[in-house]
Formats: structure tokens, sequence, C-alpha cells
């Protein structure tokens, strides 16, 4: 429209009119069509939709929904069913809202509860709780392997005996991350302190697979633990979400 603006102006300042064309002459002539006006009720072209943000696969809009706003990270540990003692670890990371989130490590194999999965954990049920957890404080019987979170190293993770298929248990508690289930955030995974009261168990934790199913934890193997300690960082708020696959996708 402006150059035709400017095109028209020209013309008026001229001395001398410019010569008729004839109606239908070739020559550079707007298109009678195109200058129609479009008819009432028709919208403009519409701007390509914007791209949505990657949301995290497997995750139902009602789990999703209990992740924090704040977390920039998320380990998703699912299980293979409700009463499935294996699983499958993946760690995704977001820059925002807006950014969606992307895989940044797994899918790893893990073990979990004896007899696979629970809304409602109680001590000795054998099985690990369905939920979103913060992940806030680390440990282990080994030095500290450059873990972001708080790491407390203490002679007090050491285990012995064997796991329920005969595997020896030695060496599980080498590395761990407390899961905050029922616990005290900002404390030393062997913190004791209970919340919901005794009778709803504890003691939750990521820790170092023994190749066998646990108690109600998740156990990886030795090399991904010293991986999430070195990736978990406290300024990207993590969380863990964790239960079988069909809770999950609710």
């Amino acid at each position: 429209m402006l150059v035709l603006l400017a095109l028209l102006l020209t013309g008026c300042a001229a001395q001398e009119p410019a010569p008729s064309v004839p109606r239908g002459a070739p020559g550079p002539q707007s298109d009678p069509a195109s200058a129609r006006p479009a008819p009432p009720g028709t919208a403009p072209p519409s701007a390509p939709p914007a791209a949505r943000p990657t949301a995290i696969p497997g995750l139902g809009p009602r789990t999703a929904a209990r992740i924090p706003e704040e977390a920039r990270q998320v380990l998703v540990v699912t299980g293979e069913g409700v009463d499935a003692n294996q699983s499958s670890v993946v760690l995704y990371s977001s820059e925002g809202p807006a950014s969606g989130w992307e895989a940044a490590a797994g899918p790893w194999k893990a073990h979990n509860g004896m007899a696979g999965w629970t809304d409602h954990h109680v001590a000795g049920d054998l099985r690990s709780p369905t939920g979103v957890y913060s992940l806030t404080d680390a440990g282990g019987r080994h030095p500290d392997p450059g873990a972001l979170l708080p790491y407390d190293e203490d002679p007090r993770f050491a285990v012995d005996g064997e796991g329920f298929f005969g595997e020896p248990l030695e060496g599980s508690f080498d590395y761990v991350v407390a899961i905050n289930y029922n616990r005290r955030e900002g404390a030393s995974p062997l913190d004791r302190t209970r919340p919901l009261g005794l009778e709803r168990g504890g003691g939750i934790w990521l820790h170092v697979d023994h190749g066998g199913p646990t108690q109600g934890c998740v156990s990886l193997p030795e090399q991904r633990m010293k991986e999430l300690l070195r990736t978990l960082d406290p300024v990207r708020r993590p969380v863990i979400v964790m239960g079988d696959a069909e809770t999950l996708s609710r």
C-alpha cells in the first residue's frame, strides 16, 4: 500500500497527466480482483501456531501436575507393572516452562521394591512408594565422587547379608541419594526422623544395585549412581517421579 501511495503522490506532482491505458491492455496494472475487499466475516490469515513445550513421555496430566513448577531436573522411574520389581530410569532436564523437557540421561535398568509399587507405603510391605518427591541429600560409605547435593560420607552406610535371591548386599550403600518420602529434608540420609510416623516406613533411597529387588528403594548400577551424584543439582530443584507405568500415565 505504501508503494502504491507513493506512486499516486508522484503522479499528482507531475506536470502532465499520464496517458490512459485501455482496460485489459498489458502492462504493470493492479489486478482488479486483488484490490477487492475481503468478503464480510472472512478472517485474516493466521500465524502458524507456536510449538508446544515438550512433555515428559509416559506421564499423564495428573502426575505431571504434581511436578513443582521450579523443578528443572526430573528423574522418572517407571516400573514394569504394579507388582513388578524391575523398572527403567530416565533423567529429564528443562530450562524453563516454555522450553519443555528433554532426556538428559538414560534409560537405565533399575530394581525397585520386591512386591512392586503402592500409593500407600507402610513399613515392611516390600513395595516402593509411588509419587513425586524432592531430592536434596546424598551420602555413602565411599568418599564424595563429586556430588552437587550435600554429601555425607559415613561408615554407617556399610551393609552386609543377602538379598531376596541370595545376592550379596555389600556395597549397596556405597553411594545413595535420599528420596524425600517420610523424611526430613536437609539432613543426612541416615537421619531417622519420620514425619508421617514409623508405621509409614522410611529410608527410601536411590542406591547401588546389588542384582535383585529391594525393600522399597530404587537401585541403579554403581556407575549410574556416580553419574547421578555429579548431575543432580540443588540449584535445579531435582525431583523423582516414581511408580508403575499405568499409574504414572494418569
